[in-house]
């Protein structure tokens, strides 16, 4: 019963959010919003949302590795489509996405170790794309953080420098560790050297696919380059994170406010919405309630942990 509770409870969530993100506009500004954006921009948009999702999967499938209880690749990505899609509109990922990633991984016949393992290491592959991509847009593009925070260019060159050192350190570890570590007390397994290198990689890759999205829908409102709003977005993406708003409402648009002040930023920040939150959002609700009539009548069987890995 837990599990039906909990599908119903992030079922009525993901609705009310919806409804909520919805009602702050005015129908004829959702219409001329998107109708504004070209269909090219509008379909590479959708574009790359879609292969962001798809690399998303990956996350999932590499924390299986770890944890070294493989599954189909069918019903990984099933369970990220359905926990990624409904946890990036609803916010606070451990109790939203991680709560359904439980309810399908259980099933599958994880333990609830093994699942809080994976979602930390879901968690690591985040943190790191984050670095990667915010440190190499800090280096590429230094005038976003220079105007917005009043910061010295060699300060932001530094800040750069460090965010970088951190995957490279993360990859030290992981090919130098023997055993477990301790970390703030907490006993850590660190991934083989070929499963940190795979996370240094798809992370970026995930959020330079979201930022490449976005940058579809700000040009349709002006002609801007790639990098200022990969570091707009990776930007917003850490404040949303710390302030755990859902779907990043209001966070988006106020470091957006930097890069293009006194431009009308509903029409790029609408077409985004739609193509990464609410379409993605809707598409997940199906997927969760055709799974739980299809799956939960199948009784739940124990993954045999693969020691070769």
């Amino acid at each position: 019963m837990l599990g039906y509770v909990i599908a119903a409870v992030v079922t009525v969530l993901a609705f009310y959010l919806l409804y909520r993100t919805l009602s702050q506009y005015d129908w004829a500004d959702l219409v001329g919003a998107v109708t504004a954006v070209s269909w090219v921009r509008l379909f590479a948009a959708l574009g790359f949302s879609g292969l962001s999702y798809l690399i998303l999967t990956g996350f999932d499938w590499l924390a299986l590795q770890y944890v070294r209880c493989p599954l189909a690749y069918r019903q990984v990505a099933i369970t990220s489509f359905a926990s990624l899609s409904i946890g990036h509109t609803l916010g606070l990922a451990a109790l939203s996405s991680g709560a359904i990633r439980y309810r399908y991984y259980t099933r599958w016949g994880l333990g609830r170790a093994e699942v809080a393992q994976l979602i930390v290491f879901c968690g690591v592959t985040v943190g790191l794309g984050l670095a990667i991509l915010g440190g190499v847009a800090l280096l590429v593009a230094p005038e976003i953080a220079v105007n917005a925070l009043g910061l010295s260019p060699g300060l932001v060159t530094l800040m750069g420098v460090v965010t970088l050192a951190c995957p490279v350190m993360y990859l030290g570890l992981a090919a130098l560790a023997t055993g477990a570590i301790h970390v703030l007390g907490h006993r850590v397994t660190m991934p083989t050297l070929w499963l940190a290198v795979a996370q240094c990689v798809i992370g970026p890759l995930n959020f330079a696919f979201v930022a490449a999205a976005l940058h579809q829908t700000v040009l349709s409102i002006a002609d801007i380059s790639y990098f200022p709003v990969v570091a707009a977005y990776v930007s917003a993406n850490v404040a949303t994170i710390v302030s755990h708003v859902p779907g990043g409402i209001g966070v988006i648009e106020a470091v957006l406010a930097y890069l293009l002040p006194g431009e009308n930023m509903i029409g790029a920040i609408l077409v985004f919405r739609f193509v990464y939150f609410l379409i993605p959002l809707g598409a997940g609700l199906l997927v969760l309630g055709i799974s739980e009539l299809i799956f939960s009548r199948k009784p739940p069987r124990r993954v045999t942990r693969d020691q070769s890995l």
